[in-house]
């Protein structure tokens, strides 16, 4: 049942409807929460209903961990290792089912080839499981309460059905956000009653989100899989276009995904964590993790990063700890080497910037670039946000290309895309080149024109309304305006992605980017 399908939507409007008749009349917030909670496995169990004795499995480990957890502080003999051997009890099962059901095949094919270039031939059994959709995600969630409960961070839930619906709230239990059990499992604790204004404000987001996920990214998509599905084939200039219009597809796609659920959460009263907040205009790829999938950076963060020994410490462990830290999100992505060159690559760039912001610190203040009070001039800063934007696109190649060598070939193209447009514009200039099909001919991929122009003006509509709501909530901005004005940027949301609903099938959905993770 995914967020962009109609039969989503009635199975919103529904539960919207019984929830609230629930806090309203009955009063007894454990009769919503159990409300919820199936609604929830029911939401997962349309994928697969199978999958729902694994979820309730990690559920159901988690949830005893933090109870034996605090059971051990209470007894007081050496509680601390005992502590520790629960919680690594609770995060090993739930990694092996992850790596199980994740990892395994590419854990595998990667022995195997080892072994063959050594001239070995392992035996390893062979299994074809089909990928739990958001097991990452909801496996994630569960141990970080794991790890909260056993550093104390918060108490122990004893209520089972609370728990069982902090992981599995279905908002954002398949792609996230991924939450911290210390601002969602409280708020399962009270009814939220019907709000006219929170209700609206959350449908609003909603439509935002579908405005992002089926006009922008599903039109962006078009060009980028033609492009990609054609590496060998298509143009340097094509590759590179593609590329930024990935970059366009991915941030509309996945923090469309975001918007919907964390505005579904709001209709129902409860407040999830914000992922995103503009990632392309940041001035440096250490920026563009604070500002991208922000739930799971800091999960990252908090879980792996800091317990490394994060930055205090020496600079060389430090950078070895961003590196490790970027090589395992990569590798959380997919599991496949080409995801894992994606993560190692962001690492390089986080110990590249560690490694020199002293010497360009310096070389700045000198050209007179960074002033003595540490201002820096407003050009430099687009020069940084373009800088840390084509990197990011450069690494993107890795992780939207199929392999390891489509990627790499796909880098080399782009190299080349340069002397291309340089070739284009000089045959235009010298009249061997029309300015029409044979000028557009190698950036169409056989596409319309007007796709590959309808694909720029998505992503200028998606940057400008992303520099106006820079400062202020872009919701807040619209109330401001004249009443035929807002009805007007209404009207124009929802008619425009009803019509591409029904253009692309209106039961046909297309699945989240990150639905595969």
């Amino acid at each position: 049942m995914l967020f962009n399908s109609v039969q989503f939507y009635a199975f919103f409007l529904v539960i919207s409807v019984l929830y609230f008749v629930c806090t309203h009349k009955i009063k007894k917030n454990l009769y919503s929460r159990l409300l919820l909670l199936v609604a929830s496995l029911f939401f997962y169990a349309c994928w697969n209903p199978a999958y729902l004795l694994l979820i309730l499995t990690s559920v159901v480990i988690t949830w005893l961990s933090g109870l034996l957890m605090e059971k051990t502080d209470l007894s007081g003999a050496n509680p601390l290792l005992k502590k520790k051997l629960i919680l690594a009890g609770s995060l090993t099962i739930n990694l092996l089912i992850l790596f199980f059901f994740k990892y395994y095949g590419f854990f595998s094919d990667s022995v195997q080839f080892v072994c063959a270039k050594a001239g070995l031939q392992p035996k390893i059994p062979a299994f074809s499981v089909l990928l739990p959709v958001g097991i990452s995600f909801y496996t994630f969630q569960a141990l970080g309460y794991s790890i909260d409960v056993y550093r104390g961070t918060i108490k122990a839930e004893h209520n089972f059905i609370t728990y069982a619906l902090f992981v599995t709230f279905f908002p954002q239990l398949v792609a996230g956000p991924i939450e911290r059990s210390g601002n969602l499992l409280p708020q399962f604790k009270v009814d939220h009653t019907f709000d006219y204004d929170r209700v609206v404000d959350g449908l609003k987001l909603m439509a935002y989100g579908m405005f992002k996920k089926v006009v922008v990214a599903g039109q962006l998509a078009k060009y980028v899989d033609k492009a990609y599905a054609d590496i060998a084939g298509s143009s340097g200039t094509a590759i590179a276009i593609a590329t930024v219009f990935f970059a366009f597809q991915i941030l509309c796609d996945f923090s469309g995904y975001s918007d919907i659920a964390i505005g579904a959460a709001k209709v129902l009263g409860f407040n999830l964590m914000r992922n995103f907040e503009r990632p392309y205009f940041s001035k440096s790829i250490a920026e563009f993790w604070r500002r991208w999938h922000i739930s799971l950076s800091t999960w990252f963060k908090d879980y792996v990063y800091i317990p490394l020994g994060g930055s205090r410490c020496s600079t060389a462990r430090c950078c070895f700890n961003l590196f490790v830290t970027f090589l395992i999100s990569g590798l959380w992505h997919g599991a496949a080497f080409h995801f894992v060159l994606w993560g190692a690559l962001h690492g390089l760039y986080q110990v590249f910037g560690v490694l020199t912001k002293p010497l360009r610190a310096t070389f700045l203040r000198k050209v007179h670039i960074i002033s003595e009070d540490g201002k820096t001039k407003r050009w430099w800063q687009f020069v940084q946000a373009a800088f840390t934007f084509a990197l990011v696109c450069l690494a993107w190649i890795f992780f939207r290309a199929s392999t390891t060598a489509e990627a790499l070939l796909a880098l080399k193209k782009v190299f080349f895309a340069p002397k291309e447009i340089i070739q284009s514009v000089t045959g235009l200039l010298n009249g061997t080149l029309g300015f029409g099909e044979g000028f557009f001919r190698p950036y169409t991929l056989g596409l319309k024109k007007i796709t590959l122009l309808s694909c720029v003006l998505y992503i200028a509509v998606i940057a400008v309304i992303s520099f106006i709501t820079r400062n202020r909530n872009g919701r807040e901005l619209i109330k401001e305006k004249p009443l035929p004005v807002r009805w007007f940027l209404y009207y124009a949301v929802v008619a425009s992605v009803f019509y591409f609903m029904v253009d692309a099938g209106l039961f046909e959905a297309a699945e989240f980017i990150y639905f595969q993770f």
